[in-house]
């Protein structure tokens, strides 16, 4: 019964991708939905771009094991970014009215930075992805003879399918269901663990003293490590294609604010509830604890909840991971499609070759993260890295390009090169600090040193709105 459920469900969403690609009359409905989405398609759709895989399985497992302090990134720095992105980078974007994210450095600096800057920000999709194949995948495992690898397959197929008909129509028009959906089956999940547990003050009495530490300890290498996690997804995340397109799709700019405040605020309070859910799975069943720390939950709620149970919180996962993972496929698509395949056409391509440019860029990148999910499963290390590689190239270049009138082109350019090396660098090497705060430090000050020494004779950001 519980996969003929989950059978429907997938099939109710691939139809209402079906459905949406009637909405879709060229690339800017495709890609932003026609810049038309009131403020609760909006919001959930940001909300449900942020909760996924990494969220349920990733940051549960990690804070059975580090605590608080062990999941500052993910969803504390996701909700940081939310806020951040809607008070200081959403208007002057917004008003570009521009189809990427791509876009948006080219205004600021000219070609060559809008080249270097999609070619930076392309392959960190293909792990974030394939992260989120990862988790269907195991989802799939737990009620079907699926092996991870024909859970990839199955998982990368149903998700091309409605984001190749409908792209960010069909992404949003799900979202707003898939965002019911796992609000609902956590709390649901979340009243069951704390009824069986005997209530939740017990559920916290019976965590280990370490669990609810959300400061580090004293010494400077440790306050600056724990400035670091808030950063990866806190700014890394910020000049990023897919949270760009869902904000810019919102019908105004003051839609577009409201909703990144109002996801950021849900993606924090419901982000908490799979820790606590996980808390008390560990307190009630320790033995599936130690026999799969990231599927837990999963397995909790098949060996212990209702039929009713199973279907909420099973279709709570599959919505969470579905529109983490469209989202990611849209996003490098339209990067490719916009930025690197159609200048190379000088503007001979019209509106519905560029469509189907971005319908045939989502399944090569599909193939690509398959290829990836398939090679490496461990969901949180996917995305983390995904994070990193956005924060030591694009942050400092897109901030100085929207806000410091000196920016200069071969600033930006060395910043992402820079940055990039230096994070990589440090990577191969152990240091007591982390490698991203090195990167991200070198990529600011390669963007400041780069602007002074080779100023552009004319400067793209007085243009700016």
């Amino acid at each position: 019964m519980l996969l003929t459920a989950i059978i429907c469900y997938l099939a109710i969403t691939v139809a209402i991708g079906a459905w949406a690609s009637k909405l879709v009359k060229g690339s800017k409905d495709f890609v932003l939905a026609g810049r038309s989405l009131p403020l609760f398609l909006s919001a959930s759709a940001l909300f449900a771009t942020w909760f996924g895989s990494e969220t349920i399985f990733g940051a549960s497992s990690v804070f059975l094991e580090e605590g608080l302090i062990g999941v500052i990134e993910d969803p504390f720095g996701g909700a940081l970014c939310l806020i951040l992105f809607g008070m200081f980078y959403l208007r002057p974007m917004y008003r570009m009215g521009v189809l990427t994210i791509g876009d948006v450095f080219e205004r600021a600096f000219g070609k060559q930075v809008e080249f270097f800057a999609t070619v930076f920000m392309v392959p960190v999709f293909f792990g974030y992805v394939a992260a989120q194949l990862v988790a269907l995948s195991l989802i799939f495992g737990t009620v079907t003879d699926f092996n991870l690898i024909e859970g990839i397959l199955l998982s990368a197929a149903i998700v091309v399918v409605y984001t190749f008909l409908g792209g960010m129509w069909a992404i949003s028009i799900t979202d707003f269901i898939q965002t019911a959906m796992i609000v609902i089956g956590l709390i649901v999940v979340s009243v069951m663990i704390s009824r069986e547990a005997g209530g939740v003050s017990r559920i916290f009495a019976e965590a280990p003293a370490e669990t609810f530490r959300f400061f580090p300890e004293a010494g400077v290498n440790a306050w600056v490590n724990y400035f670091g996690a808030w950063i990866i997804l806190g700014l890394g995340s910020i000049p990023s294609q897919d949270i760009y397109q869902r904000v810019m799709s919102s019908k105004s700019e003051k839609v577009a604010v409201r909703s990144t405040y109002l996801a950021g605020g849900f993606y924090l309070t419901f982000g908490l509830l799979p820790l606590f859910i996980a808390l008390g799975a560990k307190t009630l069943y320790p033995e599936l604890y130690l026999e799969n720390k990231q599927m837990l939950l999963p397995s909790m709620i098949l060996a212990h909840g209702g039929l009713p149970v199973q279907i909420i919180f099973f279709g709570a996962l599959i919505s969470a991971v579905m529109s983490t993972a469209s989202s990611g496929l849209l996003a490098p698509a339209a990067l490719i499609s916009e930025n690197l395949v159609k200048p190379l056409f000088k503007g001979k391509l019209n509106d519905k070759q560029l469509l189907w440019i971005l319908r045939v860029n989502v399944l090569l990148v599909a193939l690509v993260a398959t290829y990836m999910a398939s090679q490496d499963s461990n969901i949180y290390e996917l995305v983390a890295g995904a994070s990193i590689l956005l924060l030591v190239s694009l942050f400092a270049p897109l901030t100085a390009g929207l806000y410091w009138k000196k920016a200069s082109r071969l600033g930006a350019i060395g910043s992402m090169v820079i940055g990039m090396l230096t994070y990589l660098v440090c990577d191969s090497i152990e240091f007591a600090i982390d490698s991203h705060i090195f990167g991200l430090i070198a990529s600011i000050f390669a963007m400041i040193l780069g602007s002074l020494l080779f100023p552009d004779q004319t400067t793209n950001t007085d243009e700016l709105p």
